[in-house]
């Protein structure tokens, strides 16, 4: 697979990260409330608010970001195959529940949830299996 689809894929996954990541762990009622944005509220519409778990789910997707842009930057299969199987556990795991309540949303916003969620599903696959092997030459 090429470096560039892997190198996108990892971004992708790192604004994952630094989009829900500063909102959630910086100002979690806010985005308990108006997560995605655009005037529409996934979160909320799924039980009390709890500031002590958005905060931890903010700083973890900061984590994952911040790995995700590692990997993008120095790009090395292991560290790209890592993070990818990390990211992937996380979102097919988040997909997983949202998949089993949808009934929350409207149906536009059903797809548009799913379709999101699958995203990082799919660029997580691509972390895993896509980069090539490096060549290490043998000591002499």
């Amino acid at each position: 697979m090429p470096r560039t689809l892997v190198r996108i894929s990892l971004l992708y996954l790192a604004g994952n990260g630094f989009l829900a990541g500063p909102w959630a762990a910086f100002a979690p009622r806010s985005f308990y409330d108006d997560f995605p944005g655009g005037g529409m509220s996934w979160v909320s519409v799924d039980g009390p608010y709890n500031e002590h778990l958005l905060r931890d789910v903010g700083g973890l997707f900061l984590f994952g970001g911040i790995v995700a842009l590692a990997a993008a930057i120095w790009l090395t299969p292991v560290f790209a195959r890592s993070v990818g199987v990390g990211w992937l556990v996380f979102a097919a795991i988040h997909l997983g529940y949202h998949l089993r309540h949808l009934d929350v949303y409207p149906g536009d916003e059903q797809v548009m949830n799913v379709f999101s969620l699958s995203l990082a599903v799919v660029a997580a696959l691509i972390a895993v299996v896509g980069p090539r092997e490096e060549v290490v030459a043998s000591p002499a």
